[in-house]
């Protein structure tokens, strides 16, 4: 059973979430957190990406750059901006992207889910990651961004949604930038709190869509501030953090594509010959030409597109890892014919969310930049479902998720 809470959030006031919502933190750069802040001092970069308020090239890891996140936090609190409430509840947030709307409910997530694999992962994190958002977490003494959950489809939250999001909504703006809308309700009624606590605890698992890190980091600084407490008892607000929670049908997952430097000193025409021992290639001429099913790749060349559909046997669907395109295409290309071996760590290979398009693959190979480009279909959501629940862990860089949580809408203090 999965144990939630809910809890006060501190929020904008209604006037003000526009001045202070953001991107999150790991989908920009200091420098583009600089220019899209700018004189704004209300913007939460101010939080999440305190080192714009250091001279340019000051590290993000700086020090002084953490304690500068806890004083701006201080005093966006002491002016206003983020103001806490003063009851107990959930929230609903809702993104819309090309016309499709998703709806997401604020929780505290139990970090005792996360530690017994209640709360599920499908992503190796990595240590120093994991702990530069622990610095983050513990000097603020909140989780000031939430991680994205999926859930287990519900006709009894369906219901209670539906029934909220038909009043008017708390917040209601379309971002910068993405052009996305985003919309947030308050459950307040503590019929409906209960109902909702209720549905959660019926439920096996939930599971991380995006925000691997970040999970970690707020379910060990949780765990950390239990066993510094003598007086430790389960209840303290510090054993839960803050997620938004999705059905899992409702999740749209984009494909997330390759580019690499060079073919590993073979020539376009060996290159082409070398994928046919694996793949049935197709020449598809000029004109962008995206995957059309599972198993099927495109390949952009020297000018071309190309259809590589992987052969019977390359692949097993019995195995939920094996199965997957990202590791067909890992194993079968990246590995055996072009001998980059780590997605993590080889320079020569990068990777491009599919919000992005085809295009820009295909500038990034026309302009020299790299050399060739893949393109996979997506993975879907019950796939990432089935590798969670067999404890099992999808390659590297397999899954983009949008669209992104804003941050600055709610946040979760651990006291």
């Amino acid at each position: 059973m999965a144990i939630i809470k809910p809890f006060k959030g501190i929020r904008p006031p209604k006037d003000l979430v526009e001045k202070v919502e953001s991107r999150p933190y790991d989908v920009l750069d200091s420098e583009e957190a600089r220019a899209e802040a700018g004189d704004n001092e209300m913007s939460l970069y101010h939080i999440i990406k305190p080192e714009i308020d250091f001279p340019v090239g000051t590290s993000e890891y700086d020090p002084r750059v953490y304690e500068k996140a806890a004083e701006n936090f201080k005093k966006f609190q002491d002016n206003g901006w983020l103001v806490q409430d003063e009851k107990e509840q959930y929230y609903i947030y809702a993104q819309t992207m090309n016309g499709k709307t998703q709806y997401g409910l604020v929780i505290g997530a139990y970090v005792n889910d996360y530690m017994t694999n209640v709360i599920k992962k499908h992503e190796l994190t990595r240590r120093d990651k994991e702990e530069d958002r622990m610095k983050h977490v513990r000097v603020n003494n909140a989780n000031i961004e939430p991680v994205f959950f999926a859930y287990p489809d519900n006709k009894v939250l369906d219901e209670l949604v539906k029934k909220y999001t038909k009043t008017t909504p708390e917040y209601d703006f379309i971002a910068p930038v993405d052009g996305f809308g985003h919309k947030f309700w308050i459950i307040s009624d503590d019929a409906d709190i209960k109902t909702v606590t209720k549905e959660f605890a019926d439920m096996p698992s939930l599971y991380i869509a995006d925000g691997h890190h970040r999970s970690a980091a707020a379910a060990l600084v949780g765990a950390e501030k239990a066993k510094q407490n003598p007086n430790h008892k389960g209840d303290e607000e510090y054993n839960y953090f803050m997620a938004v929670a999705f059905p899992a049908s409702q999740l749209t997952i984009l494909d997330y594509n390759r580019v690499v430097k060079d073919l590993n000193g073979l020539s376009s025409e060996q290159f082409l010959e070398a994928l046919k021992k694996n793949f049935d290639v197709e020449k598809k001429g000029e004109a962008e030409y995206k995957p059309q099913q599972l198993h099927e790749f495109s390949l952009y060349l020297d000018n071309n597109w190309y259809s590589l559909k992987a052969k019977e046997g390359t692949y097993d669907n019995n195995d939920p890892i094996g199965v997957l395109d990202v590791d067909i295409s890992s194993r079968l290309i990246l590995d055996e014919i072009l001998g980059i071996k780590d997605l993590r760590s080889d320079k020569r290979i990068d990777f491009v969310g599919g919000l992005r398009g085809l295009k820009e693959l295909k500038r990034r190979v026309d302009n020299g930049e790299m050399r060739t480009a893949l393109a996979l279909y997506p993975v879907s959501m019950q796939q990432i479902m089935d590798i969670a629940d067999s404890g099992k862990i999808m390659p590297p860089k397999a899954t983009w998720f949008e669209p992104k949580l804003r941050s600055g809408l709610i946040i979760h203090k651990l006291s």
